[in-house]
């Protein structure tokens, strides 16, 4: 029986080899980079089988943390809408209530995070930061879930887990390594507009209350017409934006590992509240030619001079947790979660996190997640999804309690009456495909995003991504050199002489060690880069 297993094996295996990528089911994936979609812009298809069990299974990877954004702080306060977009009446853009009505108020909850490390990481790491809000509205829960950088360093989900795999801890020594990431970063070059951000001093934000916030992803807004625009949402701080350099990470670090959530809860202690306020990009929802990249990219900045950041609101915290477990910790969102009056666009990363998200808390937290009070609306619930681990009974919001199904004469629940408001029926026609869009221009906004560094943010640039790459395989070195060179040459020129400045520094620090001790089978360090790691330079925290 073996040996016909070990043949069977063999035939059913002809035509790949051992680097061959093969799902959990053994089937050979043909393509790991792009989901299937209808036409190269989306929308995507739930008969994503290869995604579906790819993400799934990662949304289950640790057990109770968070994969991404597990370090956190939060608190509570209030959304007031203007009651316009710009100088308009919102009403001619979307139907969402939250935005009606001039200085109205809505409760919401505010996570902000790091995304890579873990619970207990410094909150001076180089990393993007997320921040999540939960607002509790008249209509139900609306959550905007985003990260403070305006971009990001994937346009498709299907590449998501493999990122922040290589973004993390080697898994087998669980040491932190940069070389994983640019490795990773090496083969995708969409990402070079983020990491141009994250090694700059926009990668280090000085604290939670000095920080931008952004949707990242692109959303639509629906009219009473079901007309739709596209829209991005930005949060900036009434506080002012201030950042860190890595030396004043290290500084801050070498004394206080949390000292943003520190200095978030003191503040609202002490009646310094935190303002934002909410700003809008809209555009209308076509492919726009016009541009040199497609809308729905992410990894894209939507110009402000064609685009301008209009005014609708502000955020204000003004209450901290009273119990970090139960309001902070257990604090659910997920990018699915939107009212009437918004709507998907076909933004792929969009489309990929909307399941992931909420399939992360269903495993993480539970089933009956929804019914915590940190994340339940605060409107009646009347479903017919109940049962699990931690379940309540349905109690006065069951109609009949012996009808637990849809439809029914006998009296269950019915489905809302149709307002006059018609839903929003975007039309499509292309074939089912896995492929990328057509304008990637990956490096273009890269450059420009270079040349709009100041002196010493292009200084500091330079610096952190030669500490991070010089201790890189030479391949990842000269792929990632191309890449910087692409975006603008006197980048990639810098980035190169850095890196080659910095490893001859090495080799000198080696060569005068008398006998280089051996640890695990592999030469140690030198000191230098000893005294990196010892500080958490450049990536080695990411």
């Amino acid at each position: 029986m073996k040996d016909h297993n070990e043949e069977l094996k063999n035939k059913m295996s002809e035509g790949e080899n051992e680097e061959t990528l093969t799902n959990r089911q053994g089937h050979p994936v043909k393509d790991n980079q792009n989901l299937r979609t209808v036409g190269n812009r989306g929308p995507a298809t739930l008969e994503n089988y290869n995604f579906i069990e790819k993400i799934s299974h990662f949304d289950r990877e640790e057990i109770p943390e968070r994969i991404v954004h597990a370090r956190g702080a939060g608190a509570f306060g209030y959304f007031e809408t203007y009651g316009t977009v710009g100088d308009e009446p919102v009403e001619k853009y979307t139907r969402a209530k939250v935005f009606s009505g001039k200085g109205k108020q809505t409760p919401l909850l505010v996570r902000f995070s790091t995304v890579a490390g873990s619970r207990h990481s410094p909150e001076t790491a180089r990393d993007p930061r997320g921040f999540a809000v939960k607002m509790y509205t008249e209509d139900g829960n609306w959550d905007l879930v985003g990260n403070n950088l305006k971009i990001f360093f994937i346009r498709d989900a299907m590449k998501f887990p493999d990122m922040i795999h290589a973004f993390k801890n080697d898994p087998v020594s669980n040491v932190p390594d940069p070389e994983r990431m640019f490795d990773f970063v090496a083969r995708s070059p969409e990402a070079t507009h983020m990491i141009t951000f994250l090694f700059s001093p926009w990668g280090i934000p000085a604290t939670y209350r000095h920080m931008q916030g952004s949707g990242v992803n692109t959303y639509k807004w629906v009219n009473d017409k079901g007309e739709a625009v596209l829209v991005k949402y930005h949060w900036e701080p009434k506080q002012g934006i201030r950042n860190l350099t890595q030396a004043e990470a290290d500084e801050i670090q070498a004394k206080n590992v949390g000292h943003a959530t520190e200095d978030l809860y003191d503040s609202i202690e002490n009646g310094d509240y935190p303002e934002w306020e909410l700003f809008v990009q809209i555009m209308s929802d076509d492919e726009h030619a016009e541009l040199d990249f497609d809308p729905l990219d992410d990894t894209k900045l939507w110009p402000m001079d064609k685009f301008p950041f209009l005014p609708v609101g502000k955020m204000v915290l003004n209450r901290n947790p009273e119990n970090y477990h139960a309001e902070i910790e257990q604090a659910a969102f997920g990018t699915g979660v939107l009212v009437d009056g918004m709507d998907f666009s076909d933004d792929k990363m969009l489309i990929g996190r909307t399941f992931s998200y909420s399939d992360t808390q269903r495993y993480r937290i539970g089933a009956n997640y929804l019914k915590l009070p940190v994340n339940a609306p605060r409107k009646r619930v009347a479903t017919n999804q109940y049962g699990g681990a931690m379940d309540v009974p349905r109690g006065e919001n069951a109609k009949n309690p012996h009808i637990n199904y849809e439809p029914s004469v006998l009296g269950g629940f019915k489905e809302a009456d149709r307002p006059d408001t018609p839903d929003h029926e975007p039309e499509y026609q292309g074939k089912l495909t896995k492929a990328p869009i057509d304008r990637t221009n990956n490096y273009g906004q890269a450059g420009e995003t270079y040349r709009s560094f100041e002196d010493w943010e292009r200084e500091e640039l330079i610096n952190n991504l030669g500490d991070a790459l010089s201790a890189c395989d030479p391949r990842i070195q000269e792929e990632m050199v191309h890449h910087f060179t692409q975006a603008d040459e006197d980048y990639g020129r810098r980035v190169r002489e850095n890196i080659d400045m910095k490893v001859k520094e090495m080799n000198e620090m080696k060569d005068s060690d008398n006998a280089e001790p051996k640890l695990y089978g592999k030469p140690a360090a030198s000191k230098v880069a000893q005294a990196a790691s010892a500080k958490g330079h450049g990536a080695e925290r990411y």
